[in-house]
């Protein structure tokens, strides 16, 4: 990030805020998503809860609960006004997706260790991007896979 040297003391400060906050609100986020791995499991495997979606129907439920009381009750963030049909079309199928990654990831840990499991994950993007190319939506080119590559390895 460059600071515009001729900016005011006031812009340059604004930004450094923004980036500090930035940066602390991607920290709580990385130490929050490696206390729930950890947490997922000791539950699935030291604790010995064998039901991988039951555990996820629980985080689904919660997370619900959250974003209810965060976007109608709070007003932390707008809530947005769309139509059953778009919800259906554009929400329900991102949702079910996400359901289906959450069971299959609380699945894993029964079977596998965290550090095996994060290595899989770094591949995430690769397979995205691969199944992306098959079926259309993006065109390969070496230099998105080498982007890839530097997100794989770096993560």
């Amino acid at each position: 990030m460059s600071i515009d040297t001729n900016a005011s003391p006031a812009t340059a400060s604004a930004i450094l805020l923004k980036a500090a906050e930035t940066a602390a609100t991607v920290s709580i986020w990385i130490v929050l998503s490696a206390g729930v791995i950890l947490f997922n499991k000791y539950i699935l495997s030291v604790y010995g809860f064998p039901f991988p979606i039951a555990l996820t129907m629980i985080h689904m439920s919660f997370c619900s609960m959250l974003a209810f009381v965060l976007v109608r009750v709070a007003k932390v963030v707008p809530g947005a006004s769309m139509s059953k049909e778009t919800y259906v079309q554009k929400i329900t199928p991102i949702a079910a997706l996400f359901a289906l990654s959450l069971w299959c990831s609380n699945s894993a840990y029964i079977y596998l260790s965290v550090a095996f499991i994060q290595m899989l994950k770094a591949m995430s993007p690769v397979v995205v991007f691969a199944i992306s190319c098959g079926v259309g939506i993006e065109t390969y080119s070496h230099a998105m896979m080498a982007n890839m590559a530097v997100i794989t390895v770096g993560v």
